[in-house]
């Protein structure tokens, strides 16, 4: 098939070649074509060759198996039934225990390694349409990565309780809770020591005796975690109090509005019970609403451990949620529905295990010395979830008659992208708050 992009040009009195028929959108290109016809055989060879990498030995060439470690990754299926009691045959079911938790902490690593670059983009100041991409993309390989987990319970759900009782024994002390990259995630993403439910009385850092885990426990927590860094690029919400759109009391009177709204219908219920029951559900809305609005009802909430982010990073998710076909707010609204994805998943995860550990060994105690069953179970709590807050501000939604109409210089400003920061600096003779604090775009930090 010919190339839709080339076309034949006619030329007089001279002997055409095949590199000169050839143009590229319209215009002669000889030197590019026949570059590509040189590598390809048709043309002169190149005097530019590429460059091929190569290791330094022909003893040291790649192969699939040295490449993946197989001999260490393959090698590495201790089977204690069968090291502990040679009098006994090796019982087959403890093979796919050890596969799949070691699976399980191989896609540990990988979350882990997305998780840090996420961490390295929004810590910048400015982040650009291209840091975007990159985001959205990785949250998404970390929600697949979860759906992985979840249905990789299911596999080690075909190993009956009787089989597991078999190789149970040789467990003890050991337990899933030691598993030093999980708790890493967990911290990394931004779970705080007081919302965790104490583990045998002790702190879930005993578990972790040596010096090294010790250090990269430490590390974790200390360093500013993916859920303080999206609060920080989400306080940067352009038009959350501009001098020529604000939000913020946008957003408060339009809710007064709705709330009257919804009052005068309650109001004009002819049905005394149905008017009753109307009139006492505007009030709970009335209330609901008034937790996001009132700053300081907010700040209580905070301190009480019932919300995670701070005011103003809250109402720029909302406004996010709220102008999400705004073309600058359509990636954000992607990276916060695939935060909330991957917070759900991680409790669907902790679930089916919980499931998968009632129907193994029911009530009893768990090897590391837990209160197995009870204890995974308190874990699947809304303590555990770390980016509750996106998924609670369903609860400010308002229709969408009643939303804040953007500005025209509001408008503009959020229908074009932002390519490294350019994009304020624009559109500083059409946007007179371009200089504010929020001047930098949603896609900052």
């Amino acid at each position: 098939m010919a190339c839709p992009y080339a076309r034949p040009v006619e030329h007089q009195n001279e002997t055409s070649t095949a590199t000169d028929k050839l143009t590229i959108n319209g215009s002669v290109n000889n030197e590019a074509l026949a570059e590509i016809l040189s590598l390809t055989g048709y043309g002169s060879t190149s005097s530019v060759q590429p460059e091929l990498k190569r290791l330094p030995s022909s003893d040291e060439l790649v192969t699939y198996s040295n490449y993946l470690q197989l001999n260490k990754l393959l090698d590495s299926q201790l089977l204690l039934s069968s090291k502990l009691d040679q009098n006994k045959s090796t019982i087959h079911d403890e093979h796919l225990f050890i596969i799949i938790h070691q699976s399980f902490e191989l896609w540990f690593k990988q979350i882990i390694w997305e998780i840090d670059s996420l961490r390295y983009i929004f810590i910048n100041n400015i982040m650009d349409e291209t840091h975007m991409f990159v985001s959205i993309n990785r949250l998404q390989r970390c929600a697949q990565i979860w759906h992985l987990l979840c249905d990789q319970i299911s596999i080690l759900e075909t190993m009956t309780p009787l089989d597991f009782m078999e190789f149970r024994s040789y467990l003890s002390p050991a337990s899933g809770f030691q598993s030093l990259q999980f708790r890493l995630i967990e911290n990394k993403l931004g779970l705080t020591d007081k919302l965790r439910v104490v583990y045998n009385q002790v702190s879930y850092k005993n578990a972790f005796p040596s010096e090294s885990e010790q250090r990269e426990l430490i590390n974790s927590i200390e360093q500013p975690t993916l859920l303080v860094l999206v609060e920080r690029w989400l306080e940067r919400t352009p038009g959350l109090e501009d001098s020529n759109f604000n939000f913020r009391e946008g957003y408060k009177r339009s809710v007064v509005q709705y709330i009257k709204f919804l009052q005068t219908n309650a109001e004009s219920e002819p049905n005394p019970t149905a008017h009753d029951a109307a009139i006492e559900d505007v009030k709970k809305t009335a209330d609901t609403f008034r937790s996001l609005i009132d700053e300081r009802f907010h700040q209580q909430l905070v301190a009480r451990g019932e919300r995670r982010m701070s005011h103003r990073a809250l109402l720029g998710a909302l406004m996010i949620m709220l102008y999400r076909e705004q073309p600058r707010f359509q990636g954000p609204y992607q990276i916060l529905s695939l935060l909330m994805d991957i917070d759900a998943l991680i409790t669907k995860w902790r679930y089916n295990h919980l499931i998968l550990v009632q129907r193994q060994i029911g009530n009893k105690q768990g090897t590391g010395g837990s209160a197995g069953y009870s204890y995974l179970r308190s874990t699947c709590s809304d303590r555990y979830k770390i980016f509750i807050d996106l998924c609670n501000l369903a609860s400010f939604l308002i229709p969408r008659e009643f939303i804040p109409k953007l500005t025209s210089a509001m408008r503009l400003r959020l229908s074009i992208a932002s390519v490294d920061g350019i994009l304020d600096e624009e559109n500083e003779c059409q946007t007179p708050d371009t200089n504010s604090e929020e001047s930098n775009s949603i896609s900052t930090d």
